[in-house]
Formats: C-alpha cells, sequence, structure tokens
C-alpha cells in the first residue's frame, strides 16, 4: 500500500491539469494549502460572483499571497446581475439554481474545455456529501481529504499551521458564497445585516425591484419581516438556546462546530455544495 506521499506523487504525475477551486471557504482553501508543495503545477481557481462578501475577497487576498501562485478569477465581465438580466429578473431560488450553473459550473468547464483535468475537491471524510461532479468526461474528481482521512480538526490545524486560520465571517454564517444566498438560514441573514447592513439593504432590494411580487430569498419570509425588531430577537433567542444545548452535548468541541450545529438545528437543508466548499 502506498504512503500518502507517494499517491500524491502519483497524482501529481498524471498528465493534464490540475486544479483546485476555490470557494472562499475553509475546506478548499485548507486543501489548496495541503497540495501547495505536493503538487507544484496546481491551477487555483475563484468563480466570482461579484456578490461575495468582502471578508471573502480578503481571504483569498491573503490565501494567494500565501501560495505566491495567482488565483484566477473568472466571470470577470459577467456577474450575477448580468446573468439576472439575461434570466429576465427571475433571481435564483433552491428550485431553479441558475447561479450555480452560470457562475459556477459553465465558466469553469468553459475555461478547461476539453483538454483532462484533474479537479481537486475539498470535502472532508467526516461530510456525507459527493460535492459537485462534472458530467464532463474529460473532468475528473479528486478527494485527498476523503482518501487520507482528514475531517474537520485536521483542516483547522491545516489553516492555523499556515497563519491564515479560518475566514472571519465564520463567527456568524456557515458557507461561503453570495451575500444574499437563499440557503442561508435566519440567524445568518441577521448576521448579515449587523455586519454588512448595506449588502443585507441590497439583498432586500432585490426582492421588491427584481423579484416581482411574492418572491422572498426564503421564500416564507420577506427580509423585511425578518428585521422587524421582535422577529430579530426571536431569531437570536432560538439560536442562542440551540447553541447551549450543543455545548452541552458535545461540550468538548469548538466553536465553529457548534455555531454550524445550530444553524444547522434551524434548517437542515442542503446547501450549494460548490458553495459550501
Amino acid at each position: 500500500m502506498s504512503t500518502p506521499d507517494e499517491q500524491i506523487k502519483n497524482w501529481a504525475e498524471r498528465p493534464g491539469r490540475h486544479i483546485v477551486n476555490l470557494s472562499g471557504g475553509k475546506d478548499s482553501t485548507a486543501l489548496a494549502i495541503f497540495l501547495r508543495d505536493k503538487i507544484p503545477q496546481l491551477e487555483y481557481l475563484f468563480c466570482d460572483t461579484h456578490k461575495e462578501l468582502p471578508e471573502t475577497y480578503d481571504y483569498l487576498d491573503r490565501l494567494g499571497a500565501y501560495l505566491q501562485r495567482p488565483i484566477i478569477k473568472l466571470n470577470a465581465q459577467r456577474g450575477f446581475d448580468h446573468w439576472l438580466d439575461m434570466y429576465g429578473g427571475m433571481l435564483p431560488s433552491a428550485r431553479v439554481r441558475w447561479c450555480t450553473r452560470k457562475l459556477k459550473i459553465e465558466p469553469f468547464e468553459a475555461f478547461v474545455g476539453d483538454t483532462t483535468v484533474w479537479s481537486y475537491v475539498g470535502i472532508r471524510a467526516d461530510e456525507q456529501r459527493s460535492g459537485y461532479v462534472s458530467t464532463k468526461p474529460n473532468i475528473h474528481p479528486v478527494f485527498p481529504f476523503k482518501t487520507f482521512g482528514l475531517v474537520l480538526n485536521d483542516i483547522e490545524r491545516l489553516l492555523e499551521q499556515s497563519g491564515l486560520g479560518l475566514p472571519s465571517y465564520y463567527a456568524w454564517r456557515q458557507r461561503s458564497g453570495c451575500t444574499f444566498c437563499f440557503y442561508q438560514r435566519s440567524g445568518e441573514w441577521i448576521g448579515l445585516k449587523e455586519h454588512h447592513p448595506e449588502l443585507f439593504e441590497e439583498a432586500k432590494a432585490y426582492e421588491t425591484e427584481r423579484g416581482g411580487e411574492q418572491f422572498y430569498w426564503r421564500q416564507n419570509e420577506s427580509l423585511a419581516e425578518l428585521e422587524r425588531p421582535e422577529r430579530v430577537a426571536q431569531i437570536k433567542r432560538e439560536h442562542a438556546k440551540r447553541l447551549e444545548q450543543e455545548r452541552r452535548r458535545r461540550p468538548n468541541r469548538p466553536l465553529i462546530e457548534l455555531i454550524g450545529a445550530a444553524l444547522d438545528a434551524e434548517d437542515d437543508e442542503q446547501g450549494c455544495d460548490i458553495c459550501h466548499l
């Protein structure tokens, strides 16, 4: 049986392009760090929606400095608003996820063309999801963390040892992606309002100016309703209660894991695999 170093060396010697798709989240960042010195020909990509958190752009800049390699940003001229116009003002939703297709999948597949590609994916060994797997026969997914059994503690250690640490938004939000991602839980929306009120107002404006009658990011509740003081107080009470339950149930777990579990307890709907890495 080959050692991890031997396995990665075998990967690196395969003909074709070797790519890590970055989301601005902890797992894909840790994967880039993990592979940096082992596969020197790696390319690093970021599909920019033009609607990312400021913390995300800052984190990617810091990662680029650490890697000492450029992070190629796709969608230079065609961000979210471009495709919103192309779809006649129809905002994306869990049922019609044109944002994932037009801003993540298609730009990546167009960039690599028909060449053989080894696409390294940062899904951990302690996760029960497969992530995005292209249907194009020339794009081959590779799952290093699953292969070598790396879990959340390992990812946190990689990030701390690099000096990057976790993205700062993890204190109130558990996924990267658009500021107005419709998979956000109510607690994350409140976090957006408190940390970036101007971005919350932009998301609210999309509901009234672009979404049409009765369209809300959260489907069952408008952002105007969600930001009412009594509703905000309710959301915070419920989140604090769930967080305390998680602390008692798992007293030795890191705070990021407890916050994530508390948010998951509010809404366990699976988010976007691409944006969640």
